[in-house]
């Protein structure tokens, strides 16, 4: 007897946002959350690493129920992108593109709990672990791991969104050689609203704004990342200094630092047999220009529109035409997804000369056509099918 018609393995935010996507739709949803524990409300920062919501994002999580339930995100009105020791800049701008703000700034730990406390009350969560999956021809088969002991559960789909779920010999990686610091800074001149994304040999640093505050994220070597975790708030704060530059005046202050490596990984198929890979369980991508979980929520969304159709025919729930369709519908998103991200690691991480000049000449060039930069606004904000 199948328990599930859709099993989704994963509780962060994009298997929750499936969840939610799917609720009141008549089928059977289950939710495996392996977490020892979980923010029970968006006033939780158990994770304060910076989150950019792209509005279309935003306009996902208001039919799901959970904006309402942020406190207070910061938006994003301008982006200001230039290159350190190069010519060339671009200022992005949600007004010139129709639009209220070009994203909003929570914290993973507010976004967690705002969709924890959205599933609150429904019996989709199950407090367990995945440990395998047997695909057949008719269902799944998933063995977990609870507090009360190992089980088994049978769905006709599972939705992967836990990126160590499925194995890593089903993925293409490549290592940046990069690692990302982030932290809360405090400086002189804040520029209330505007973002900057300052590209640099060694990787790209970004400032978002966060209330009145920034969400720093550095990347830069791994050894050099981990040099600015040891060093102290004054020579922390020097560095920053000369790495950026003195466009929001001096920085003051600056909270406890994180850090983390950072590579692309990429699915080789995410959807087969019945098992179909969302969020970092299809893509983890490198954090400049804050497209992956803006993509993450996209695949559970357009996945959710796919499974609601099939209320009155569930024998489709898990078959190869629906897995063949959500294949197609992802396609040209994932695809301008990955491959933007990684063409500007890949083009910004190095300081050869003739690369270096061309890069300044596409930011002059970009930034004198209003046309180009809409073009690149609304892939940001709404991804490729936008």
């Amino acid at each position: 007897m199948r328990d599930y018609d859709v099993l989704i393995v994963g509780g962060g935010p994009v298997g929750a946002a499936a969840a939610l996507a799917l609720r009141g739709c008549g089928l059977e949803v289950g939710l495996l959350d392996g977490r020892a524990s979980r923010v029970a409300d968006a006033g939780g920062q158990a994770d304060s690493r910076p989150i950019a919501l792209a509005h279309g994002s935003r306009l996902i999580l208001e039919r799901l129920g959970v904006w309402q339930r942020l406190q207070m995100p910061t938006p994003i009105e301008r982006i200001h992108v230039s290159q350190r020791g190069g010519f060339g800049r671009v200022e992005l701008d949600a007004g010139e593109a129709g639009l209220p703000a070009l994203g909003y700034v929570v914290d993973y730990g507010q976004l967690d709990g705002a969709l924890a406390g959205a599933l609150e009350g429904g019996r989709e969560v199950v407090r367990a672990r995945a440990a395998r999956f047997v695909p057949a021809a008719q269902e799944v088969a998933v063995h977990y791991e609870s507090a009360q002991g190992p089980g088994w559960a049978t769905a006709r789909l599972v939705a992967v969104a836990d990126g160590g779920a499925l194995a890593a010999a089903q993925s293409s990686t490549r290592d940046y050689g990069q690692a990302v610091v982030t932290a809360r800074v405090d400086c002189s001149c804040p520029r209330r609203n505007v973002a900057f994304e300052r590209f640099a040999p060694e990787g790209p640093l970004a400032l978002l704004p966060s209330g009145d505050s920034y969400a720093l994220v550095w990347t830069t070597r791994p050894d050099c990342a981990q040099e600015l975790c040891a060093l102290t708030d004054a020579d922390f704060l020097a560095r920053l200094q000369e790495a950026f530059g003195g466009r929001v005046g001096t920085f003051q202050r600056a909270s406890a630092r994180s850090r983390y490596p950072i590579a692309l990984k990429v699915a080789e198929r995410i959807a087969d047999s019945r098992i179909v890979a969302l969020g970092n369980a299809a893509q983890t991508l490198h954090p400049v220009a804050g497209q992956g979980f803006n993509l993450g929520l996209r695949d559970a969304w357009e996945l959710a529109a796919l499974l609601r159709g099939c209320s009155r025919e569930r024998e489709q729930i898990g078959a190869a035409p629906l897995l063949a369709r959500y294949r197609a519908r992802r396609r040209l998103d994932r695809r301008g997804g990955i491959g933007f991200t990684d063409a500007l690691v890949r083009l910004f991480s190095n300081d050869i000369a003739p690369v270096k000049l061309a890069r300044g000449l596409g930011l002059a060039l970009l930034g004198a056509a209003p046309p180009a930069r809409d073009f690149v606004v609304k892939r940001m904000t709404f991804g490729a099918r936008g």
